[in-house]
């Protein structure tokens, strides 16, 4: 399964976090496997793409990074290419007129 690992630095200061990362590694458990990442420009947030296939190995890693100022948040993420096969046999399927939440009185 992919994560999309946020990574929010307090105050735009990633620096710390370098300087452990270059000391220890990213210390990923065994069956986590990062992908690639990127750093918004103003060094706020860091967007981090995991793949394992038990999330815990996401808690295991967050434990390795205790007492540091970054904040983590997970979200499960698709891949398009798999959306899109998902999706495919849904595309020129007749729609209802109105949907049922449409037609609710409110």
């Amino acid at each position: 399964m992919l994560f999309m690992v946020i990574e929010h630095f307090p105050n735009n200061d990633m620096v710390p976090i370098y300087q452990r990362l270059q000391e220890r590694g990213r210390m990923l458990p065994e069956g986590l496997r990062y992908i690639d990442s990127w750093v918004e420009p103003n060094f706020s947030r860091c967007f981090q793409l995991m793949e394992c296939d038990d999330a815990s190995l996401l808690q295991q890693w967050v434990l390795q990074w205790r007492g540091s100022i970054v904040r983590f948040e997970f979200i499960p993420v698709v891949t398009s290419a798999q959306t899109q096969a998902i999706v495919a046999p849904h595309l020129g399927q007749a729609r209802s007129a109105e949907p049922a939440w449409e037609s609710a009185s409110v």
